[in-house]
C-alpha cells in the first residue's frame, strides 16, 4: 500500500531485479508558475484504451475494419465542431459588460444564465433541474444549469459523468474577491467563461457522434463558485429528481482554460481514482483528438474550484486548468487576453475524456488516498533513496505506483546505460514493451527480462506517448 504522507518510499526497483517499491509521479506543478512545454513528441504505437474507445463509438458496421472507420469519421465529424471562433463566440458573449461581471445571484448572473439555456435548447438535451427545467434554484437567487445526454446502454445509463465549469465571477469586485481596482466591471473571461465555452463546445460534439456514450452525460455550469462553492456543494448535497439516487462515475471541472502557454495544461484530480492518469493521457494521445498537450499533474486537494465538493464526496474527480495569471481577479480579466486557439485542444481533450469514461466498461474506483497526497508528497515519492546503483542489464530503477499499477515511474537511468542512449528519462512512466502492456511493475520487469538484445519501450512522459528503443550493447 502507499505509504503514509512524509514516510520513506520503500522497496525500489532495479529492472533486471525482483523487488518492489512505491512511487508517485512527476514534476509539481504551481498555480502560478508559467509552464514551460517541451518538445511535440509522437508514438507509432497505437494508444491502446482509445483505440478501443473509438470501436466502440461506431454505431454498426460488417468488419472490423469499417468498424474503426466508421469511429474515426464520427469522431472526426465532432472533433472538427469544435472551433475557436466559436469559443470566442461564447467568451465574448458571457464577458460582456452587460452581464456585469455575472455575480452569484445578480442581474448579470441571471443574464447569462438566460444565454447559457439558449445555447442548450438549441442542442436538444434534456432538462435535469427543478421541475423539468434547466435550473436547480438555491440560496439568494442563485441558480445551477443542468442539462443531459442520456445514455445508449440499458444498465449503465443510470450511471452518470459529469462536465461542468462555473458561470458567475465576481461582479465589481470588493475587497473579498478582487485583487482590485475595486467598483470596475470584472468580466471575468478567463475566469470561468472560457470554462463555460468549453463546455457548451463539448455538448455540441456530443451531438455530432452519431450514437450517444454509454452512460449519461450530464453538463453542469455552477452558480456561485467564487462565493465558497456553493453551487457544487449544493448540487451534491441535494440533487433534482432526474439525477437523484444515481451512480456519478466521474466528474470533471474545466475552470479558467483559456491561456494556454506552450502547450501546458495543469490536472488536478488525477490521483482520485485509479488509473484516472492512464485515462488523461489515452485521451491526450487519442489519433482523432489532436490535442497532444504537455499535462502538469497536480496532486495538492484544495477547495478552490468546483472539483472539491466532488472529491470529498467520494467521487473521481479532475479538473482542467491553463494557470493563474496577473489579470486573475482584476477587471483586466477580457477577452483580448484569451487564448481562443489554445482552448481548442482542451476541448478536444475534455470531449475524448468524457465520452472515454462513458464508455467505459467499468466506472473508475475512488482513491481515499489521495485526499492524504499532495505536491510535497509527490516530491518525496518521486526522489530516488540514498544508496543503490541502477543495475541490471537496462540500466533503469522504476516504482510501482498505487494509483497507476500499469505505468511504473523511472526514478533513476544509469549514466551510458542502454535505457539513457535509447532517450529514456526520470520521470517517464513505462506503459509498454515490445507493444505488450503489462498490469504492474512485475510485469513490466519481465517483459524486459525476455526481451531480446534490442527493444522497443513506450514511454508516457508528461502526458504524451513516446517510443524508444534499447539496445544492450548500446552502453
Amino acid at each position: 500500500m502507499l505509504d503514509s504522507p512524509g514516510g520513506p518510499p520503500t522497496g525500489m526497483c532495479h529492472v533486471g531485479q525482483r523487488s518492489q517499491s512505491i512511487i508517485l509521479d512527476g514534476e509539481p506543478p504551481s498555480r502560478k508558475e508559467v509552464g514551460h512545454g517541451m518538445a511535440r513528441s509522437t508514438s507509432r504505437f497505437p494508444p491502446r484504451p482509445l483505440r478501443r474507445l473509438l470501436i466502440a463509438w461506431a454505431m454498426s458496421a460488417a468488419t472490423a475494419t469499417e468498424v474503426e472507420s466508421r469511429a474515426t469519421e464520427l469522431l472526426a465529424a465532432a472533433v472538427n465542431s469544435i472551433s475557436p471562433n466559436d469559443a470566442a463566440r461564447h467568451v465574448a458573449a458571457l464577458a460582456d459588460d452587460a452581464f456585469e461581471g455575472r455575480e452569484g445571484g445578480s442581474r448579470g448572473g441571471r443574464a447569462a444564465a438566460a444565454y447559457i439555456i439558449e445555447q442548450i435548447e438549441t442542442l436538444g438535451f434534456e432538462p435535469a433541474g427543478d421541475g423539468g427545467s434547466y435550473l436547480q434554484s438555491f440560496g439568494a437567487g442563485h441558480r445551477n444549469i443542468l442539462a443531459m445526454l442520456p445514455g445508449s446502454d440499458p444498465e449503465l445509463a443510470r450511471e452518470i459523468v459529469i462536465v461542468g465549469a462555473h458561470y458567475d465571477h465576481v461582479g465589481y469586485g470588493k475587497a473579498g474577491n478582487s485583487f482590485g481596482p475595486f467598483g470596475f466591471v470584472h468580466n471575468g473571461a478567463d475566469d470561468n467563461a472560457s470554462g463555460v465555452a468549453g463546455v457548451i463546445e463539448v455538448m455540441e460534439s456530443l451531438v455530432l457522434l452519431g450514437e450517444r456514450p454509454r452512460r449519461t452525460i450530464l453538463v453542469a455550469f455552477w452558480d456561485g463558485e467564487e462565493q465558497g462553492l456553493l453551487g457544487s456543494r449544493h448540487f451534491v448535497r441535494v440533487r433534482p429528481a432526474a439525477v437523484a439516487g444515481r451512480p456519478i462515475a466521474f466528474c470533471l471541472n474545466l475552470d479558467m482554460i483559456g491561456r494556454l502557454r506552450n502547450e501546458r495544461l495543469i490536472v488536478y484530480g488525477a490521483r482520485t481514482g485509479v488509473e484516472l492518469r492512464s485515462a488523461i493521457v489515452a485521451a491526450n494521445n487519442a489519433p482523432g483528438t489532436g490535442a497532444s498537450l504537455d499535462l502538469s499533474f497536480d496532486w495538492d486537494v484544495l477547495e478552490d474550484s468546483d472539483h472539491h465538493p466532488f472529491i470529498m464526496g467520494r467521487i473521481p474527480t479532475m479538473m482542467l486548468h491553463t494557470g493563474l495569471h496577473d489579470q486573475y481577479h482584476r477587471p483586466s480579466d477580457d477577452v483580448n487576453l484569451v487564448n481562443f486557439v489554445g482552448i481548442a485542444p482542451v476541448v478536444r481533450l475534455t470531449l475524448a475524456l468524457a465520452v472515454g469514461m462513458a464508455d467505459a466498461p467499468q466506472r473508475p474506483v475512488f482513491r481515499a488516498a489521495a485526499l492524504a497526497e499532495s505536491n510535497a508528497t509527490k516530491r518525496r515519492l518521486e526522489t530516488r533513496p540514498p544508496g543503490g546503483s541502477s543495475r541490471g542489464r537496462w540500466g533503469i530503477v522504476t516504482r510501482p505506483d498505487p494509483g497507476e499499477p500499469a505505468a511504473p515511474l523511472v526514478v533513476n537511468v544509469a549514466h551510458g546505460s542502454p535505457a539513457q542512449v535509447g532517450g529514456l528519462r526520470a520521470g517517464d512512466r513505462l506503459v509498454a514493451v515490445d507493444g505488450h502492456t503489462f498490469g504492474d511493475q512485475t510485469g513490466m520487469v519481465a517483459l524486459l527480462t525476455a526481451a531480446g538484445d534490442e527493444c522497443r519501450v513506450e514511454v508516457e512522459r508528461r502526458g504524451r506517448l513516446v517510443e524508444l528503443e534499447f539496445r544492450a550493447g548500446g552502453r
